[in-house]
């Protein structure tokens, strides 16, 4: 009897997490099946370029898990039964069930307005390929001389505003920040950045925080008005909202509470990695959503799995920060070094150099999908323990 092993969101996590656990444990053992909704893999980490009219190299699902023994179910997830252990899904043919043993929620994030007003109207995202493709569209309509204003001080922000903004000389692009341009910077990183942003002509509202959003401009809380053709919205992420409407423990802002292997403290047979996890780091300082820290996390879950389920020793290394990788354009880049617990040293890497470092990683994020074990050989193991589907255990192959 195969123990059912169902992930739910083919992003960096989730796709890493199905297929790292299937090279661990023998295919005779388990069943995986990777649900997602789109058939291609998503490099959300370029979601900007995409916006900016350039075009990125089409990653069909089917081909990069062909021959691993992940099953894919391209569905839409509208809810998951965690006393009953299934998950409703919806596809071509219709609304379905699907039941598991072992749980892997996924689903990650995607923008969030912040209840501003208007911002759901009229702004724009990058956090999702629909967001960035109607923004693409929406630019290639604009103008010279039109605004283009990025809302949000954060790396994607920053991505978004230099990206659009070397594509688009002709445009008058403009940044709002919170707080001050890349304050949580070395002084070595915030020096390049301006120096960034006064070769490529973005205007930089600083301590400017957004109150509303109207077709033509944004009003700010000290009485400002920025003109803005088009606002593009980055002031952060709000996780999936599925996971709040289970019995699964979670915090307030949605995200799964688990411990130190991914896995839910209400419920020891669901895992949640990346955006969907609330995940304690250095400092016992809440991971933040990025790709940096939901890649660990999926390693982390995965050979959490298959330790259980064969025998094996979990994993007891703590996850923390090296560096904030940020692409400015196509030319230049910033790799800010920090600590353990994300905060800024004073060692930076500036320049082509650095934009050269920031490719590769990319590059690499989407490598470590198709090879989540790193390219290292690997053995799989034998279940040892495997789940009826009345929820008793029972002995399996050794």
């Amino acid at each position: 009897m195969q123990h059912r092993i169902i992930v739910l969101g083919a992003g960096y996590t989730g796709a890493i997490v199905a297929g790292r656990v299937a090279r661990r444990l023998h295919r005779e053992d388990v069943s995986i099946t990777l649900v997602n909704e789109g058939a291609d893999f998503v490099e959300r980490v370029r979601m900007h370029q995409l916006a900016a009219g350039q075009d990125l190299k089409p990653r069909p699902l089917r081909e990069m898990f062909a021959g691993t023994g992940v099953g894919l179910r391209l569905a839409r997830v509208t809810g998951v039964d965690v006393d009953r252990r299934t998950v409703a899904v919806v596809d071509a043919n219709g609304a379905g069930e699907l039941a598991y043993d072992t749980l892997v929620y996924a689903l990650g994030s995607g923008w969030d307005s912040r209840g501003v007003p208007g911002a759901a109207e009229y702004a724009y995202e990058v956090s999702s390929r629909p967001g960035a493709l109607r923004l693409r569209e929406r630019l290639a309509r604009l103008d010279a001389g039109q605004t283009v204003l990025v809302v949000g001080g954060g790396l994607t922000g920053l991505e978004a505003v230099t990206e659009i903004a070397e594509a688009r000389p002709d445009l008058d692009v403009a940044l709002a920040a919170r707080g001050g341009l890349g304050d949580w910077l070395s002084p070595r990183g915030r020096e390049h950045l301006r120096k960034v942003f006064d070769k490529l002509g973005i205007t930089a509202y600083e301590h400017a925080t957004v109150t509303g959003v109207e077709a033509d401009r944004v009003a700010t809380a000290d009485g400002r008005a920025i003109p803005a053709a088009v606002a593009v919205w980055t002031t952060g992420f709000a996780v999936h909202p599925i996971a709040r409407a289970t019995a699964l423990e979670v915090t307030d802002s949605g995200q799964i509470v688990v411990d130190g292997t991914m896995r839910s403290v209400s419920h020891p047979d669901v895992y949640a990695v990346g955006d969907a996890a609330m995940v304690m780091g250095p400092g016992d300082k809440p991971l933040r959503m990025s790709c940096a820290s939901g890649v660990p996390t999926a390693w982390h879950a995965a050979d959490a799995i298959a330790a259980r389920l064969a025998g094996g020793r979990l994993p007891t290394s703590r996850i923390r920060y090296f560096n904030q990788c940020i692409s400015l354009g196509r030319g230049e880049g910033l790799i800010q070094y920090v600590t353990a617990d994300d905060r800024a040293l004073r060692a930076a890497l500036t320049g082509r150099l650095a934009a050269v470092y920031k490719e590769l990683v990319c590059k690499g994020a989407a490598w470590g999908v198709a090879n989540p074990t790193l390219g290292l050989p690997t053995r799989r193991r034998r279940v040892t323990r495997a789940r009826t589907t009345a929820g008793s255990t029972v002995d399996a192959l050794a």
